[in-house]
């Protein structure tokens, strides 16, 4: 999990789009998923990822913050254990992966403040 801390939304800055090599506009929050074809070969376990990494986004960002994260896949699932692309337990398995992350990037943002 990658985060880009921006400036605060609260003036009168925000409402213009974002600066020549700024990547965002100043202030909100920002979430964005990577799973490369190379880590995920199936277009099902790509999606189910994704879905997994905004829902719990959601739940776990829903306090205001101005940041942008990206969370990315770093490495292959084994097709061993998880046959189905979309089984319970790979959904599972990713689910817990990312509530980890989630959870790790919450306790370094209160170090950090």
């Amino acid at each position: 999990m990658h985060r880009l801390d921006l400036p605060s939304g609260s003036d009168e800055q925000s409402a213009r789009p974002a600066a020549p090599g700024q990547p965002f506009p100043a202030g909100g929050l920002w979430l964005g998923a990577m799973v490369p074809k190379r880590w995920a070969r199936r277009a099902v376990t790509r999606n189910l990822i994704k879905r997994q990494i905004y829902s719990i986004g959601e739940q776990r960002l829903a306090s205001p913050a101005d940041a942008a994260y990206l969370v990315r896949l770093r490495a292959a699932y084994d097709r061993q254990q998880f046959r189905s692309a979309a089984s319970e337990l790979l959904r599972a398995a990713v689910r817990r992966e990312v509530e980890q992350l989630f959870d790790r990037a919450r306790n370094d943002r209160r170090v950090a403040a």
